[in-house]
């Protein structure tokens, strides 16, 4: 069974040397309140928590899974203590306005605590993960009212919170939505109709359960045109702030998955269940990207921590697994075999998984920095300031979600590659790793979705490719800032070829697409696959730069090698897994007859 340690030397490096985070705080309202002392004291504590709490839960969450029972869910053994815990070490409230109860830090902060915990225990943290979409759309969309009435709770942790959006017929599709909203001469709306595949939907770790429902009015225009979003708390709150009447909302049923066991994915039945406009009328897919940007961000951390914790699983049984001799020659001449990290092979796989959770690491660091400025301009009502971050944050989203699930997967796999057999088999816990990280490419819009929003979306309709430009260019300047480095050479010359060819590719799919509809459908995926390789090495490209100065700074034998580990892993990025790219680049402009030609009446297992 895999033994989490909190990846903090790591973390340190990108918030203190690559990103300067320090420098970043002193530009934000609320930066006053980070200091040295409270960074490390988070860090430590919830590398504390994450290791010692909820870690030692991940592999007998899975074995017991939960239990439901007449509509009443149960969570697994030793989760409702190890919320509490959370709960009091103030942990939900962590980025959340003091206002409320919160402590006002950074929404990066909450990001690093969020990525130490997903990677300990993923199935527990979709539990106070699912809250803070709910919470971002409350303090967005919400009235002053609601506010006060859901806020507090909410940022303490007492209450949970949900989406609610997937229904029996439809999942992306949601202009296919049923569940109506009758307006009440009070003002409250009767909310009817079944939600499916709710996380968190039900579970006995919190007092009150806060859905976020989509619905549709009783005059609503077609599509997703006509749907507004809702408030519909499981317990209707008192004057006092505490729970009052039962709501008529009901878990069916929960789902019997392939991962994420202990994680309660449940059946909602909302039986004119009273429930609180948020935001404007019709207007509720707008309020509700608040949410998913939230919950897809926070996905695509998933893809980084099952890649960190199937490396922190597979490394030490590399070293300690015996099996044949190196090619090279015995590495363990008094034994009678060679450990199996002396094949060549075995370190190609540590190597990617390395790879991928430490450049993954990067861009999701680095994005959260684009979340700090958001919160900030949203919070000084600086709309063009938000507007510009949002859109910023808005192309690196699809990226992230899609490019890091795919790849969490890939290092999820090898982890049980390295194993050989015994990944297999559930006791050594690298399956359960698989089997959880399956779930990150499919909710919060599939791969294949977030690669029609990459290139659909912000690339064709957004800005005709001029996000790719701009993107580009910054990459170009990183690199003439690097020109002269002897460490960067190779770095510096392979982004250049790669920003030359993402800029004429994005033409050739803007020019293609007038002519070739589809293309944009086809080409999509291995677009946005191409977008996340070259993306990541330029992350790990500013890992190296900082890395290569450090090396010659005269510091311990300990840090220096952490230096060069950093640059031996950026090389090896550069040699093994950007040139992929260029298979994506090969393919994606292919026109897309090659898909579409053959009829769908062709497709039958009856030739």
């Amino acid at each position: 069974m895999p033994t989490f340690k909190a990846p903090l030397r790591d973390i340190r490096f990108l918030m203190n040397e690559v990103f300067d985070y320090p420098s970043h705080y002193k530009t934000l309202k609320n930066g006053d309140l980070v200091d040295k002392d409270t960074i490390d004291m988070i860090l430590e504590g919830a590398a504390d928590y994450c290791e010692n709490v909820i870690a030692p839960l991940y592999q007998s969450g899975d074995e017991e899974g939960c239990h439901f029972n007449n509509g009443e869910v149960t969570t697994p053994k030793g989760f409702k203590e190890a919320y509490d815990q959370f709960v009091q070490g103030g942990w939900q409230g962590l980025s959340y306005p003091e206002q409320y109860g919160g402590q006002g830090l950074p929404m990066s902060l909450n990001m690093i605590k969020a990525e130490m915990m997903s990677t300990a225990n993923w199935a527990f943290t979709m539990y106070p993960g699912l809250s803070m979409g709910c919470m971002n759309t409350i303090m967005q969309f919400g009235t002053a009212e609601q506010k006060d009435t859901y806020m507090p709770k909410l940022v303490e942790g007492t209450w949970s919170g949900t989406m609610c959006l997937t229904e029996p017929q439809c999942g992306t599709d949601l202009g296919q939505m049923k569940t109506r909203a009758e307006p009440q001469a009070d003002g409250t709306y009767k909310i009817t109709g079944t939600k499916i595949f709710i996380s968190a939907g039900e579970h006995d770790l919190v007092d009150n359960i806060v859905h976020i429902v989509l619905a549709r009015l009783p005059d609503a225009p077609a599509g997703t045109k006509g749907i507004s979003l809702f408030i519909v708390p499981k317990f209707l709150p008192a004057e006092n702030g505490e729970i009052g009447e039962r709501n008529a909302v009901h878990c069916g049923s929960i789902e019997h998955k392939m991962g994420i066991r202990a994680s309660a994915t449940a059946v909602l039945n909302f039986e004119e269940a009273t429930g609180f406009l948020i935001g404007e009328a019709n207007r509720g897919l707008h309020a509700m990207f608040t949410f998913m940007n939230t919950a897809r961000l926070g996905t695509a951390v998933q893809g980084v921590a099952h890649a960190e914790l199937s490396f922190q699983g597979a490394l030490p049984y590399a070293k300690e697994r015996m099996s044949m001799r190196a090619v090279s020659g015995a590495k363990d001449p008094n034994k009678p075999a060679d450990a199996i990290i002396h094949h060549a092979d075995v370190r190609r796989m540590l190597l990617t998984q390395k790879a991928i959770a430490e450049g993954g690491r990067s861009m999701i660091y680095y994005a959260s920095l684009l979340a700090d400025h958001m919160n900030d301009a949203l919070e000084q009502g600086d709309k063009a300031k938000f507007d510009e971050y949002e859109d910023r944050l808005g192309f690196y989203t699809p990226i992230l979600k899609g490019f890091l699930t795919e790849l969490g997967c890939e290092a999820a796999n090898l982890g049980v590659q390295i194993y050989g057999g015994h990944g297999y088999i559930k006791e050594w816990g690298m399956e359960q790793i698989v089997r959880d990280a399956r779930i990150a490419t499919l909710y919060e819009g599939t791969t294949g979705v977030q690669a029609l929003d990459l290139l659909g979306r912000k690339i064709l309709l957004g800005s005709r490719g001029k996000v790719i430009a701009n993107y580009t260019a910054e990459i170009l300047r990183f690199c003439g800032q690097q020109a002269k480095n002897k460490y960067m050479r190779r770095f510096v010359w392979d982004l250049t070829k790669i920003c030359t060819q993402w800029g004429i590719l994005t033409t050739r799919i803007v020019l293609s697409a007038r002519k070739d509809r589809e293309i944009v459908s086809s080409a999509s995926v291995d677009y946005m696959m191409y977008s996340g390789y070259a993306m990541m090495a330029y992350f790990w490209a500013q890992q190296a730069a900082v890395a290569s100065e450090k090396i010659g700074s005269g510091d311990g034998a300990e840090e220096i090698a952490f230096y060069k580990a950093k640059m031996k892993v950026a090389n090896f990025y550069f040699e093994r897994l950007l040139p992929r790219a260029e298979g994506h680049a090969e393919a994606l402009v292919n026109p897309s007859s090659g898909l579409t030609d053959l009829a769908t009446e062709h497709f039958s297992f009856d030739y």
